[in-house]
C-alpha cells in the first residue's frame, strides 16, 4: 500500500524544491508513496506537508523549508509511522 504523501507549495516559485524533496522521498521509500504536489495559484508562501492526511510540516507554520537533515528525517519518522499503520 502505497501511502500519500501531499504537497501544497506556493505555485510562484518553490516548485524546483517540491520536486527535490519529491526526489529524495522517492530514494528514501522507493515504491511505498504516492507522492502529488499542488501549486497555489497565488503568492501564499506555502510548503506545508501531509503525510497520510497529517500536517507534517509547514512552512507558514514556521517550519520553513525541508532543507536540513532535522526536517527531512522528520518526515521520514513520519512515514514510517504510516507504514507501520499501513
Amino acid at each position: 500500500m502505497a501511502i500519500p504523501v501531499r504537497v501544497v507549495y506556493c505555485g510562484a516559485g518553490y516548485k524546483s524544491k517540491y520536486l527535490q524533496l519529491k526526489k529524495k522521498l522517492e530514494d528514501e521509500f522507493p515504491g511505498h508513496l504516492d507522492i502529488c504536489g499542488e501549486g497555489t495559484p497565488q503568492v501564499t508562501g506555502f510548503f506545508e506537508v501531509l503525510v497520510a492526511g497529517k500536517l507534517v510540516h509547514s512552512k507558514k507554520g514556521g517550519d520553513g523549508y525541508v532543507d536540513t537533515e532535522s526536517k527531512f528525517l522528520k518526515l521520514v519518522a513520519a512515514i514510517k509511522a504510516a507504514l507501520a499503520q499501513a
